[in-house]
Order: C-alpha cells, then sequence, then structure tokens
C-alpha cells in the first residue's frame, strides 16, 4: 500500500498546527462547540493511537477492533493533552505517529493484512457514520483521504484571516 498520501497528509496537517501555534496557539477561540487547537491535536493523537493499536493487532495475527469514540471523549483530550505537555508535544507526539503509520501501514503489511476486515464504529459530533467491519486499509487510508485532511481545515479555520473570511461568506 502506498502511504506517500499518508504521509502528505500528516506534513499538511503539521503544518497547519504550527501556524496556528505561531499565529497565538491554543488560546485562538474557536467558534461555539468546536474545539481549539490542543483539544483538535489531542483527538488526532487518540485517533493514530487506535489506528496503530488495529494495525499492530492485525501484524500479530490477533483480533482488532477501531472504535473512535475514546477520541472524542473530553476527558481522553484533555488527559491527552496533559500527558503530551501541551501544543508542542501533542505536536511531536503526532510527527512520531505518522511516521509509525506510514511504515506500518503500508510495507510491512501484506495485501491478506490490509484486507482483513475490523469491526467499525465511527461517530462524528454524535452520529454514527461506521458501524460495520471495513478493511484495515480503508482504516489507514481514511486518515489521510479524510480525517487528516478534515482537521487540517478545522485547524486553519481558527486563524483570525481564516475565521473573519468564513463569517463573511
Amino acid at each position: 500500500m502506498d502511504t506517500i498520501p499518508l504521509g502528505t497528509a500528516y506534513r499538511a496537517l503539521l503544518d497547519a498546527a504550527a501556524t496556528v501555534a505561531d499565529s497565538g496557539g491554543p488560546d485562538l477561540v474557536p467558534p461555539p462547540g468546536e474545539w481549539n487547537a490542543d483539544q483538535i491535536l489531542a483527538h488526532v493523537t487518540l485517533i493514530n493511537a487506535i489506528t496503530l493499536a488495529a494495525v499492530s493487532a492485525i501484524a500479530s495475527g490477533t483480533n482488532a477492533t477501531y472504535d473512535n469514540r475514546l477520541a472524542l471523549d473530553a476527558w481522553s483530550i484533555q488527559r491527552a493533552i496533559t500527558l503530551a505537555g501541551g501544543n508542542a508535544g501533542l505536536r511531536e507526539r503526532i510527527r512520531l505517529q505518522g511516521e509509525a503509520l506510514c511504515a506500518l501501514g503500508g510495507p510491512m503489511l501484506s495485501d491478506a493484512e490490509l484486507d482483513t476486515p475490523v469491526p467499525t464504529r465511527l461517530l462524528s459530533n454524535g452520529t454514527v457514520l461506521v458501524d460495520q467491519p471495513l478493511p484495515l486499509r480503508d482504516l489507514v487510508t481514511g486518515l489521510a483521504d479524510v480525517e487528516l485532511p478534515g482537521h487540517t481545515e478545522q485547524l486553519l479555520a481558527l486563524l483570525p484571516s481564516r475565521a473573519g473570511a468564513a463569517a463573511s461568506s
């Protein structure tokens, strides 16, 4: 599996996170009901950990599940921020997790492993998006195609110039 798009998505997310941090960091106020920069990054670290656990389980020949509810939990998000040491620690954790997923999610696994169905539950804003088995390959490519680009845009929307443009649209 080609992990170049995944690496590219991680770089874009980390560039956006650095831009936001340099412009005022986690103190930028998100729109009501949205996360601040640290909360977005903590959510991504939790999603990465869940994905790494699924990839590792499949690689070790054990059963895997994929459930993103932990990554949506406010207490878990705050704990991840604390454990990582804040914004800079979250960005470094994401960088290292991205490297691991690019190494593990591609060349290390066989096509049979990547095609292994993983019972999956994905929620967003209280809505169930997926509640069925998905191939491990789809979980990894979903990071590159949907999850990371979505959170990159969410981070960039925190910038004062972007927030003002979004409000006037």
